[in-house]
């Protein structure tokens, strides 16, 4: 079956500076992937992702040659496997599960066996600052059950103390994206024991994360960027008592249930995570949230317009996007700017 495939950028500006270890960002910029068969149409979008050399332009390229194949007549799995783990395959899929539900007149939850919570608790990021602000930011939130905290090198004890004295009843994922070393984490320790610490995730370096071996906190260490799919699961084992799943990393839904899965089998702690994008990358997420210990589903609460009946988050809680906006056989026609 051939189907006709688009693919554009699309970036999201967001309400306030969004600062991480790694740098800031004022817009979410995503590639949306549409692809029709002429009768329904199915969505997906991505977060081209800087810490692995992607942007807007090479996500773009790199699905050009699966595009053609699905308008030559390729079947879905062929044109995938043209596609590593990423952003790009990712847009893809999603879209693939999103025609499949509408052609079949049935939902992804469905097909998938995957149960999509109505509503849940989602992590409400603060992202890094001087102190004083991430307590103000943190006091905005502070009925949200729980919160993650970004964090550098950078005096983080500061930063955490003002944290969580400014929001004392909400659990705490301190989130540092690789930007500690073995020493800061050891040192923090003490500290850490005494908050009300939920997870600590992806401390180190991926490719220095071989120093967590056999270090046991009273917290779990989640892995984010030392994880992408499940063949990585095997190494982590003695490192990371946790692990985040994320649609841009595993290359979408597909190998997401399959890292799932196997990292429930493996007894790992879960959560699904996002990048900052609107609903529509969170929509699919939200297939994996169900199954998880924790959802850091975020990303439409930075932007400051989303799609018309997307998401919601309010207090700390997200609610599901209204029928018919991604992976159910109801139509999606007028929900989309």
């Amino acid at each position: 079956m051939k189907r006709a495939v688009t693919i554009a950028p699309v970036s999201y500006p967001l309400t306030a500076p969004f600062r991480i270890s790694r740098g800031v960002k004022t817009a979410a910029d995503v590639v949306v992937v549409t692809v029709s068969d002429g009768d329904h149409v199915g969505r997906g979008e991505s977060v081209p992702y800087a810490r692995y050399g992607e942007t807007s332009d090479s996500v773009i390229a790199q699905l050009a040659p699966a595009a053609r194949a699905l308008e030559d007549g390729a079947l879905d799995g062929a044109a995938l496997a043209l596609l590593t783990a990423g952003a790009a395959r990712n847009a893809l899929d999603c879209a693939l599960w999103d025609l499949r539900a509408k052609r079949e007149a049935t939902s992804v939850a469905a097909l998938t066996g995957l149960i999509v919570p109505p509503s849940l608790i989602t992590a409400v990021t603060v992202s890094l600052d001087a102190p004083e602000a991430m307590a103000a930011a943190a006091r905005a939130v502070a009925d949200a059950p729980l919160i993650k905290v970004k964090l550098s090198a950078d005096d983080p004890a500061a930063r955490l103390r003002a944290v969580a004295g400014a929001a004392p009843l909400a659990r705490l994922i301190v989130d540092p994206n690789e930007g500690w070393d073995f020493a800061t984490l050891k040192g923090l320790q003490p500290l850490l024991s005494d908050l009300n610490i939920a997870l600590i995730e992806q401390p180190l370096p991926a490719d220095a994360d071989a120093a967590l071996d056999g270090y046991d906190p009273p917290y779990p260490i989640c892995a984010d960027e030392s994880v992408h799919v499940a063949a990585d699961l095997a190494a982590l084992r003695g490192r990371y008592r946790a692990v985040n799943l994320k649609l841009d990393k595993s290359g979408g839904l597909t190998e997401a249930i399959a890292l799932l899965t196997q990292a429930k089998a493996l007894g790992f702690t879960l959560m699904t995570g996002c990048m900052v994008a609107s609903s529509l990358a969170i929509a699919p997420a939200l297939h994996l949230a169900g199954a998880c210990d924790f959802a850091d589903l975020d990303g439409p609460w930075w932007i400051a317009r989303d799609h018309p009946g997307g998401c919601r988050v309010a207090s700390g809680r997200l609610t599901a996007p209204a029928p018919g906006f991604w992976g159910d056989g109801i139509s999606a026609q007028g929900l989309w700017l």
